[in-house]
């Protein structure tokens, strides 16, 4: 005996478009429609459950009201030439007037009054135009988005980064030095030339900050350039 039509009404009707990249979840909306003055039960079924998690895949649709299904396609690696295989059913079947438990509903159902939809799958990658509307998204590891001489070229500079600052830290410390030895002077020394002291201690002050901030902005450089390179 050929089974009832479907009573629910799905939206798409035939097709679920799922649209990339892959990279992460992607998510289509079903949305079943029960149009009858009948409450229907419902389930959802995939030839794919490892690729898929619905949310819900069953429930009861209350008369004329609607529910959205969330469709979940977990990442893969896309491949344009190999055509989707998988495929979805919508099965419904009518709440008995008195229904206290739904899995005994399915359970006891005849195969004359099961109800069901089948839907295809397909995935599309977005077009070049869409992707200049888009926001780039970060790369996930300098590797994954630069060749092989872009990162020598940038560990070099990160390597010359390092030796610059540890020469700037030697200079400073020998300034720091420098300065201990002058404060060790004769007391008589500072008494008798209190200027000079102190306009060789500022000197020495503003040696120090002057180093201090040209390794910050070296630093600050070397860093810019390298994030606009893993950027671009």
């Amino acid at each position: 005996m050929a089974r009832p039509e479907q009573v629910l009404v799905l939206e798409p009707p035939q097709e679920l478009k799922f649209r990339g990249p892959f990279t992460d979840v992607v998510t289509a909306t079903l949305k079943l429609t029960n149009p009858t003055d009948r409450n229907v039960c419902f389930k959802v079924k995939t030839t794919a459950p490892r690729r898929y998690c619905v949310r819900p895949n069953s429930g009861i649709i209350d008369a004329g009201t609607s529910i959205n299904v969330s469709v979940m396609l977990q990442p893969f690696e896309y491949d344009p030439n190999e055509k989707s295989k998988h495929k979805f059913m919508v099965q419904s079947i009518l709440a008995p007037r008195d229904m206290t438990d739904m899995e005994g509903v399915w359970k006891e159902a005849k195969s004359d009054e099961l109800m069901d939809s089948k839907l295809r799958c397909s995935f599309e990658m977005p077009l070049e135009n869409d992707k200049a509307t888009e926001l780039p998204a970060l790369p996930k590891s300098a590797s994954a988005s630069l060749d092989d001489d872009e990162v020598k070229k940038i560990m070099e500079e990160c390597r010359q980064l390092q030796m610059e600052v540890q020469r700037l830290r030697e200079e400073n410390k020998q300034i720091r030095e420098d300065d201990g030895l002058r404060k060790r002077k004769p007391t008589q020394t500072a008494a008798s030339h209190p200027g000079t002291m102190a306009s060789t201690a500022m000197m020495t002050k503003d040696e120090g900050l002057s180093t201090r901030i040209l390794a910050l902005c070296l630093l600050f450089f070397v860093i810019g350039a390298i994030v606009g390179k893993l950027v671009l």
